[in-house]
């Protein structure tokens, strides 16, 4: 007979009509989000970052191109490259990130401990798109 342990981990699970999901482990976040991402291109020099569109569209720009992403398509950015997204239109999607990644959005929305923006970002890595040239 097994036993389901009292404490320790436990899975989250998102199921539909289930509130949004948000959960973090020691390697990985996932989000469920509305907004768009910053109006700035930057690179995370050492953290991936994934988005899955539930609804909508996101717009993902890159320094060459840019993508429309809607429902059901999912964008990875490996660390390092340049990249922003906005949302084009009213969406919802999951977002894929670090630990770390998901400390400097924290800190970034909540701009209180935001007095320069590049150094913000080197505390987490990440660098403007034009200082990673």
């Amino acid at each position: 007979m097994s036993r389901v342990p009292a404490e320790g981990p436990h899975p989250i699970i998102a199921a539909p009509g289930a509130p949004p999901i948000s959960a973090a482990g020691t390697s990985l976040v996932i989000r469920e989000w509305t907004m768009s991402g910053p109006s700035w291109m930057h690179v995370h020099h050492s953290d991936d970052e994934a988005w899955h569109v539930l609804e909508g569209r996101l717009r993902f720009k890159f320094l060459d191109r840019e993508i429309d992403a809607t429902a059901g398509t999912t964008v990875f950015v490996p660390a390092g490259l340049a990249h922003t997204y906005r949302a084009i239109e009213p969406s919802r999607y999951l977002i894929i990130l670090t630990p770390k990644i998901d400390r400097l959005i924290t800190r970034l929305l909540d701009g209180s401990g935001v007095h320069d923006l590049r150094s913000t970002l080197g505390e987490f890595d990440t660098v403007l798109a034009e200082q990673a040239e």
